[in-house]
């Protein structure tokens, strides 16, 4: 079993700030939370206050004025091409990919692709509202462990370091940036 980060690493960018573009393009009602969404991210970044999860909370606030469910299916439309062809070309039945981003969102394009291992962040698609924490370090094992066990992961790829705790618990890790594989350090 594989196991791969989405963000960065099999999708060429962060889809969750290009559905939250896309959304903003499509749903013009969003501008009107951008300055409670510009308080979190002062809060959050700036002055290191609240947890990842209450940041994307606020973040997510702009739910309340999409249909999440089908918007995510006509952005896949549009974006289903930035999946890398690294992915493509080594894509197994029983890869699982493990995100932050949250599974209404990605869950079309894994159903599209075949996959059938979604562990993401669990977040209401009509109020934004986590059930869990974020889907990001440490409780990406903790959640892979809750589903799979103690199953081993062959290889794990990622584009980022804040992911070590997945890297790991696998046999082999591999780093990510652009279509570019090298092995974790």
């Amino acid at each position: 079993m594989n196991a791969y980060d989405f963000d960065k690493t099999i999708y060429d960018g962060d889809s969750t700030a290009n559905f939250y573009l896309f959304s903003l393009r499509r749903h013009k009602r969003i501008f009107f939370l951008c300055p409670s969404l510009l308080g979190a991210v002062l809060r959050f970044y700036l002055f290191k206050r609240g947890t990842k999860t209450q940041f994307k909370e606020v973040m997510y606030r702009f739910l309340k004025y999409c249909d999440a469910e089908k918007d995510a299916a006509d952005f896949w439309q549009l974006n289903e091409k930035k999946i890398k062809k690294f992915y493509l070309a080594q894509k197994r039945d029983d890869d699982v990919i493990i995100s932050a981003s949250p599974v209404f969102l990605l869950k079309p394009i894994c159903e599209k692709l075949g996959i059938k291992h979604l562990i993401a962040s669990r977040v209401d698609p009509k109020t934004g509202k986590y059930s869990g924490e974020n889907c990001h370090g440490k409780e990406k094992v903790r959640r892979f462990y809750e589903i799979f066990g103690k199953t081993e992961v062959d290889e794990f790829y990622s584009d980022s370091h804040s992911d070590e705790p997945m890297a790991k618990i696998a046999k082999k890790a591999f780093l990510v940036k652009g279509e570019a594989v090298s092995p974790w350090k």
